[in-house]
């Protein structure tokens, strides 16, 4: 999706692209405390360059074809729990602005956003456990046809079931509303599922969120109203407009790229980023998003349930060995006994990335979740000092 140039500020863009402390800069020399002024707009900055960094370091991949794997997502949240620790210590160090309006307001809304965050955590988290449960039912087929002296109509037969489940199950992951009773789980609560009879009743308690829950109505509420600062309110802040507005935009991206990663309810993609082109870590994430927009564009991943390379892979071999089983005839011919193991071989590769990627993605899923939480928390401790300070 093209992105747009915000157009709204009484500061014109191109006072952006000096620098968009340049406002409040040109007044630090007519001001008392000029180097405490000046330390400030540093730390500040620096916010911005270190933001920018590690997004151009996610753009850097040149393939496509690793830019939403495991381990890129990995990356992704690396670099939102960096930026939010960063974030949390300018707060910290302005904790005396944060009760004067507007900085008031700015930070308000953006705890507001940060909540609206969690629902998408625990989504992402819901959609990780059915991956995993995609991954039991390739185990299934590699238990069936590998490690065995001869393959029989048996061993092929449990490995088409399997295959058959599996192609149900990813396919129900498409329709949203085929699952059935629904259970409460979320991070505050964790239950352990300890009786996987069947993919109904995983279904069944793998709910996190209601069945109406939509990611897209999810992250337009995340992102709506979100604007580049305007001048007056970047020197009625003393500045910090900005790396609320940074942080706002990078947690609106994070999610975003979450669900267009990763299985979840109502995955619509098409969130708009309007952001100055003049922000130094702009450039970054816009690339990177027009960038996912395109891959999913792709004849291959249009229906898919998530654009996670790995998930792309389960089905593209589950179809490769739906294609096989369905041509072998028995007694099996030396040629094709070695096709089968062949793409037993690379299934075994696939099942082997997911299951070491799944557990740390789902750890950091978790993190990000609670790092959200005691940042608000404290947040809103500081602001409440503050105020108290204040009057």
């Amino acid at each position: 999706m093209p992105a747009t140039d915000y157009q709204g500020s009484s500061t014109p863009t191109s006072n952006l692209g000096r620098s968009i402390f340049s406002i409040r800069r040109d007044q630090i020399h007519s001001m008392e405390g000029a180097h405490e002024a000046t330390s400030q707009q540093l730390e500040l900055e620096l916010l911005q360059k270190q933001v920018a960094d590690r997004f151009a370091e996610l753009s850097s991949v040149g393939s496509s074809y690793e830019l939403l794997s495991l381990d890129w997502i990995r990356k992704l949240l690396d670099v939102f729990l960096c930026c939010q620790e960063e974030f949390r210590v300018i707060l910290f160090n302005n904790r005396a602005s944060l009760s004067r309006p507007p900085t008031d307001r700015l930070i308000a809304d953006f705890y507001e956003r940060s909540v609206k965050a969690l629902d998408v955590c625990n989504a992402i988290r819901d959609g990780i456990e059915r991956i995993r449960q995609w991954q039991k039912l390739l185990e299934i087929v590699l238990c069936a046809l590998d490690n065995q002296r001869s393959l029989g109509e048996g061993q092929f037969r449990r490995a088409k079931k399997a295959l058959i489940d599996l192609a149900i199950a990813m396919l129900d992951e498409k329709d949203p509303h085929a699952g059935i009773n629904q259970r409460n789980r979320s991070f505050g609560r964790n239950t352990a599922v300890k009786d996987h009879r069947s993919l109904g009743h995983f279904r069944s308690l793998s709910w996190s969120v209601s069945r109406s829950w939509s990611a897209a109505r999810q992250l337009h509420a995340i992102g709506n109203n979100l604007t580049a600062p305007r001048g007056n309110e970047i020197v009625a802040t003393n500045g910090l407009a900005v790396p609320i507005f940074t942080m706002n935009s990078v947690l609106l991206f994070v999610m975003w790229a979450l669900v267009a990663a990763i299985p979840c309810q109502d995955r619509g993609l098409q969130t708009h980023f309007s952001l100055p082109r003049q922000l130094i870590w702009a450039g970054p994430i816009l690339s990177l998003h027009e960038r996912i927009m395109e891959e999913s564009k792709k004849r291959e991943r249009k229906n898919t349930c998530g654009l996670l390379k790995e998930i792309y892979q389960i089905e593209k071999c589950a179809r490769q060995m739906n294609e096989l089983t369905d041509s072998v005839q028995f007694p099996l011919t030396e040629e094709k006994e070695g096709e089968v193991r062949q793409k037993v071989e690379e299934l075994a590769h696939v099942c082997q990335a997911i299951k070491d990627g799944l557990d740390p993605l789902e750890k950091q899923v978790r993190e990000v979740f609670h790092r959200i939480v005691r940042s608000r928390t404290e947040g809103l401790d500081n602001l409440a000092k503050a105020n108290q300070d204040y009057w």
